[in-house]
């Protein structure tokens, strides 16, 4: 099992390098082969909503479904989906997954977003 897990990080971080609208750390890719191991999915969606104290928000999800328009990145083992609504406000961020004093969450540090709440949870453009 761990073998797998090696030749998948690998292979994670190859592609990583070479996509453009979004990089996920080794933590948030180890979080996701992780819950879909126990999953019949294979795709993580990453989307942008209204809301949130700054205006949008992040969501995350575990998607089997794959619009036309979705931007599709392969990681090898799994896919990210990216809605094209939510693409400009994603593209260049960095997907990353953190276990800390205030619990284990999804974050994404995004280079187009002007400011964010304390949480960051939520930015605006």
């Amino acid at each position: 099992m761990t073998d797998n897990l090696d030749n998948n990080f690998r292979y994670n971080t190859y592609m990583n390098q070479n996509s453009s609208s979004i990089t996920l750390t080794s933590s948030a890719s180890e979080r996701i082969m992780s819950v879909l191991s126990k999953d019949d999915s294979s795709q993580f969606r990453v989307y942008v909503t209204g809301g949130g104290c700054s205006g949008f928000q992040y969501g995350f999800k575990f998607d089997d479904d794959q619009a036309f328009d979705d931007d599709v990145i392969d990681f090898g083992s799994f896919k990210v989906l990216i809605d094209s609504l939510s693409y400009p406000y994603l593209y260049g961020s960095t997907l990353d997954f953190v276990e800390d004093l205030s619990g284990a969450k999804f974050v994404i540090n995004n280079p187009n977003a002007k400011t964010t709440c304390g949480c960051g949870e939520s930015f605006t453009v």
